[in-house]
């Protein structure tokens, strides 16, 4: 279940900063609700995770994903365009989160 509850984790983090974009600085109620529950699902889900999965692997993880989620939606949503670089590193950071799940003895499936 551990690695569910990360997938539950990382999307409910990326819906969450997706609406603290929208909140424009805690100013607009239904997207600040919607960041702050976002965010505390995402930790309870996380803190689930922790249960079964070692601690650093669950956060490479979540960080990875989340940061190439985010950029890649904002790039449709809000036309926030990476640059050549930027896709380099996000490419290189989902490398990483394979290489975990596929290779690291750490990662406990």
């Amino acid at each position: 279940m551990g690695y569910w509850y990360l997938a539950i984790a990382i999307g409910a983090e990326v819906i969450a900063t997706l609406a603290l974009k929208v909140s424009d600085g805690f100013s607009h109620s239904i997207s600040s609700t919607i960041c702050v529950v976002g965010y505390a699902v995402a930790f309870y889900f996380l803190a689930l995770v922790l249960k079964t999965v070692p601690v650093g692997i669950a956060y490479a993880i979540w960080a990875g994903m989340g940061i190439v989620l985010i950029a890649s939606i904002s790039a449709v949503i809000y036309k926030q365009m990476p640059d050549l670089p930027a896709i380099i590193g996000m490419l290189l950071i989902l490398a990483g989160v394979v290489v975990i799940n596929v290779f690291s003895k750490t990662a406990s499936h």
